[in-house]
């Protein structure tokens, strides 16, 4: 059965790295000692090391080791032996790169389906829906195929926000964006606002958080859904 935590992000703005998640992370890998961490998407530039440090940092407060896939000489056998595996946030042309370049983009959406304990932020939630082309990332290297995890049957687009109706900036919008997605493909497109983020449970799909999240679909208008909301059934 399928456990899975797919957040809009790592950080609130105030708060420390994955410090609103704790008490949810606690529970959802209960059952490990040990997680592999997989820090392909480098946000900033930073290192593999660096990046793995970070999330090491914070899951010590929880009694749970941190290992990056970058320490295993072969990254199919990390994934085939982790206890739970956590996906960080960053460039998601650059983790579906990496992903693929090792040849695990299969192997860790099976390992996953079968019921590992996974958690995505940012770009690792991206990796979660059918395909990454709702993120909001620079194209800076050119992955093999936009096609990712397929854990959940829609797209996501991390770091939702709403138009700032005070703004003078005339670029496009969120919901723009997501509309050009429309022109083309008639996947389903998830807004999921900082704060937010899904509960899988087998086949169950779950809002959670205190915010709302937007949801869009091809030749429809947009619609606000509630905290707690069941997205099972979108598709």
């Amino acid at each position: 059965m399928k456990s899975i935590i797919i957040a809009s992000t790592s950080t609130l703005h105030g708060g420390n790295y994955l410090e609103y998640l704790l008490p949810v992370l606690q529970l959802h890998f209960k059952n490990c000692s040990s997680i592999l961490f997989i820090p392909y998407a480098r946000p900033s530039g930073i290192s593999h090391d660096e990046y793995t440090k970070k999330a090491a940092q914070t899951f010590a407060l929880i009694n749970i080791q941190v290992k990056g896939i970058h320490e295993f000489e072969n990254p199919e056998e990390a994934i085939q032996n982790a206890e739970g595996i956590f996906t960080g946030g960053g460039n998601t042309f650059l983790l579906v790169t990496q992903l693929y370049k090792n040849k695990i983009m299969q192997l860790l959406a099976e390992k996953v389906k079968s019921g590992t304990p996974y958690l995505g932020t940012s770009a690792g939630s991206n990796i979660c829906g059918l395909s990454m082309q709702t993120t909001n990332d620079m194209p800076i290297i050119y992955p093999p195929s936009f096609q990712t995890l397929g854990l959940i049957p829609f797209n996501l687009n991390p770091h939702y926000l709403d138009p700032d109706t005070n703004s003078q900036h005339m670029g496009e919008t969120r919901e723009t964006r997501i509309k050009e997605f429309h022109a083309f493909n008639a996947i389903p497109v998830l807004g999921l606002r900082e704060g937010s983020w899904l509960e899988v449970k087998g086949d169950k799909i779950t809002l959670k958080g205190s915010l709302k999240a937007r949801l869009f679909k091809q030749n429809e208008t947009p619609k606000e859904l509630e905290t707690e909301s069941d997205l099972s059934s979108l598709k």
